[in-house]
């Protein structure tokens, strides 16, 4: 497993909107509140340097993450993130504290491995990925950074499901793929040549009509 993403907090005592345009432009802090657990809601404040570097890594949006609030350690996870709509600047952060054997439902990217040497590639077909990140539900300590996919033996005309996904031990998906009408296309391989051929044939048809 990574280390841990880690961002150091303080208390923030100043609210309302004029109080966080203030910090944004005066104090190049992010505003952001903390919640959940057995505490109450708190205000709180980063560094919006150290906040865009942790956006730098995906890991932030799907897993447990450290946030030292006035030197006190708390796993958390985001929550909701707003960004400026055409600047490079996170205007607030929404926190949620988690333990560790807390259940929570979250996104999780999928990492498509080895497709370069996929058998179905060689064989002159061409990846088309449907889904990027899949929902799970598990104990906080569980949450997997992400759910990988090995392309290597996947052969050409083949589509895998969410079914087929190998999840970590004691991960599960939510959608409930006992009803088939769930169990959504995650990743195929087809033949690029034979989709030309198809669509030649359907065009010659219409012509001759």
């Amino acid at each position: 497993m990574s280390e841990t993403i880690l961002l150091e907090a303080e208390s923030r005592t100043d609210m309302g909107k004029g109080a966080s345009r203030r910090l944004r432009r005066l104090e190049n802090k992010v505003p952001a509140i903390i919640y959940g657990g057995e505490k109450e809601p708190s205000s709180i404040t980063l560094l919006h340097n150290k906040v865009l570097k942790a956006l730098e890594d995906e890991r932030i949006y799907s897993s447990v993450f450290t946030v030292n609030v006035d030197g006190k350690a708390q796993s958390v996870i985001l929550k909701d993130l707003q960004r400026h709509p055409y600047k490079l600047q996170i205007m607030h952060m929404d926190l949620q504290r988690v333990s560790a054997k807390e259940v929570i439902t979250k996104n999780v990217p999928i990492h498509f491995i080895n497709e370069d040497t996929c058998v179905g590639v060689k064989a002159g077909g061409a990846i088309s990925h449907t889904m990027t990140e899949v929902e799970v539900k598990c104990k906080a300590k569980d949450l997997p950074e992400f759910i990988e996919v090995d392309m290597a033996a996947v052969e050409n005309e083949t589509i895998l499901h969410l079914s087929d996904l190998q999840l970590p031990k004691g991960v599960e998906l939510t959608a409930d793929l006992s009803d088939s009408a769930h169990n959504h296309p995650v990743v195929s391989i087809h033949s690029a040549k034979a989709a030309g051929s198809d669509s030649e044939s359907g065009e010659a048809g219409e012509a001759e009509e």
